[in-house]
Order: structure tokens, then sequence, then C-alpha cells
């Protein structure tokens, strides 16, 4: 490799990802910018194309790359190259397998699996994305990835994977896809959670563990059907914030920060993940039932609260902070969840639905 691509792979390790040398390698031959030759959005708004000068320092950073966008919404990218890795070890493909993608995106996640030795069908329910996903596999010269335009709930009933990784986030997953899946296969899939979408490695008996905290665009029909366990719609304008608690870590918390947050979403019904103002990150806030106040929990384990009902969410915010340490900090990872069925009855989705803890 030359150029901004000659330090693609490590880049991506930086970013926390412990790379197979064969997962490596596919990075390293798999020309990312010939799966977005129309470019993408950059963090300003502006469109990078293939004739800007700074075009394939971009394409190599670690960082996702929004391909369209329905007025300011984003509703296609190509994900960020290490949360991509991440989720492709998680999938554990070997050579000869069978692979269910949902969510084409560009292609480029499919031709990386496909270099693992593996055979995809993806499915996109954007006529346009599949269309662009299937030319840009053709033009990259990747062989053994069919792309259909179609409903991902549906899966793909031609043949029985080994491996179902889904690149949209999700409420739930389908239970299509475990009938189409092999005895010992394995689903890989961001799944709703306290308003953010965790990685979840799914069994074929329906228990899963979470991998990593994450945020993706969100899938349409069945697979977002309202779940029993519903996040926050995000907060309206946010009244006055006023100090309750001091802040109990020092340093503040950094990747246990999300350990928290992920605690809090299965402790409390209002727990969600949320821009707030003067705050330079999205902050694990207790939301109130009207949208403009209720508690937030900083990564130093101060609390802030207010509008009507502060006092309330803010003693809870307190106890979570108190239960979370009286459980000796647990991770993310440390959550057994079982599914079971929920969502629309004519489409039923399989949900999280029990939390254990495990040491």
């Amino acid at each position: 490799m030359r150029g901004p691509r000659a330090d693609f792979v490590e880049r991506i390790r930086q970013g926390g990802v412990d790379l197979s040398p064969a997962l490596a390698a596919a990075f390293a031959e798999v020309p990312r910018e010939a799966f977005v030759p129309r470019g993408f959005q950059r963090h300003d708004g502006t469109w990078a194309g293939p004739a800007d000068r700074d075009f394939l320092e971009l394409v190599y950073a670690d960082d996702v790359l929004v391909t369209k966008v329905d007025g300011r919404t984003p509703v296609s990218s190509s994900s960020q190259p290490s949360l991509m890795a991440m989720m492709i070890e998680a999938l554990d493909v070997r050579p000869g397998h069978t692979v269910l993608e949902i969510g084409a995106g560009t292609g480029y996640n499919a031709a990386l699996i496909a270099r693992l030795g593996a055979s995809v069908v993806s499915v996109d329910a954007q006529r346009d994305v599949a269309d662009r996903a299937r030319a840009a596999l053709a033009r990259a010269g990747i062989d053994g990835v069919r792309v259909e335009h179609g409903d991902g709930y549906l899966g793909c009933d031609r043949t029985t994977f080994d491996r179902v990784i889904v690149t949209v986030g999700i409420a739930g997953v389908s239970p299509r896809w475990f009938e189409q899946l092999a005895p010992d296969g394995l689903v890989v899939a961001p799944v709703e959670h306290a308003g953010n979408h965790p990685v979840l490695r799914i069994t074929a008996d329906l228990r899963a563990r979470a991998l990593i905290p994450a945020g993706f665009m969100t899938a349409s029909g069945p697979l977002t059907a309202a779940s029993p366990f519903p996040a926050p719609a995000p907060p309206r304008t946010l009244g006055k914030l006023t100090a309750y608690a001091e802040g109990r870590f020092d340093p503040p918390l950094e990747l246990a920060y999300h350990d928290l947050w992920y605690a809090a979403g299965v402790w409390h019904r209002r727990a969600t993940y949320a821009a707030v103002p003067r705050q330079r990150r999205n902050c694990l806030m207790l939301l109130d039932e009207e949208r403009t106040g209720g508690a937030i929990i900083l990564p130093d384990g101060s609390v802030l609260a207010g509008g009507a009902q502060r006092d309330r969410y803010a003693a809870d915010a307190v106890v979570i902070l108190d239960r979370w340490l009286a459980e000796q900090r647990p991770s993310l990872r440390s959550w057994h969840i079982r599914l079971a069925p929920g969502g629309d009855p004519d489409a039923p989705i399989l949900l999280p639905h029990t939390w254990e803890l495990t040491r």
C-alpha cells in the first residue's frame, strides 16, 4: 500500500481491535475508495468527492463515511472500520461459511467478509443502495457476494446460513433469521438499548452477550417495532440543570462510562444516551416524562438535575451509581441476555427481555 492507505490497518488496531491476520489482510487488500465513488459527507456537512485532495485521506481514516442523506438525516453509510472489524471478528467467519448480511451499505463490509473465504448474501431495503453496492463490488473485483433488494426482516430462505451480521440499528432480531441459521450459527447485531445500539452476539438458543457500545442508523419496518423496554424519546429543550451530587471518579470514567450506561439501561426505564447542552459528548441521562428535565450522570460521577421531578430523578441517579459500584463496576460484557418474542404480532421480533450479571 502507498499514501493514505499505508497506515490503515494500524489505525484500525489503534481503535482497540485485536485484528486477526486474515482480517488485517482483507482491510489491506480491499480498496475502500471503490465503494464510495460518489463521495460522502464530511463532518462539517460538505461533500467530499474523488477529485478532492483530502478524499483518500478521509477514506482511509478510522471513521464512518455517510454516503446518503435524507434532508439532514443520514440513511446509508460505510461504518467506522474499527467497528466493522470488531463485529466481523465477533462473527468468527471461517472459509466456506455462508453469511447473511442485513444492510448492504456501500458493499465494503460484505467485501471484507468475502475476502475471509465466505459466501455472502447482502439484503438492503433501499433499491438504489443495493444497486450501488452491487456495482461497487464488481468494480472492486470481489467475488462471492450477492446483493438483493428486499426486506431484511425476511432474510433469504434460499440457503442455510452459518452466520448473520446486521449493519443497521434494530429493536430486535427477526425470528426468520434463526429459521435460516445453522444449529451452531451466530448472529451479530446492534440492538437498541437505552438510546443506543450496543452490538450483541446471539446464539441459536436466543442467548446473547453485549460486546461493544455503538450507534447505528436505524432500520425500517418490523425490525424497529416498539419493545417492552423502549428508550425515552430524545430530550426536548432541557431546562436549567444544577448540581445535585459531587463527582466520585478521579480520573473521570472513559470506556467504563459505557459500562455504567448499559447497567443504567437495565435498571431504569428512563435511562438514555443523549446530547446535553455544554457537554462535549453524549451523556447518560434519566429523562423525565416531559423530556425537559431529569438527571444527568457525568463521567466523573457527578449528578446534575433539573425540571419538576428533579429530586426524584437525581435520587435515582445516585442509587444507580451506588448499585454499579456495589456490583464492582460490571462491564457491558458482564451481562447475559435472553431474548423473547415481541413487537408487531403479525411480524414479531426477538427482543432483549431479561438480563443477568455474571462474573
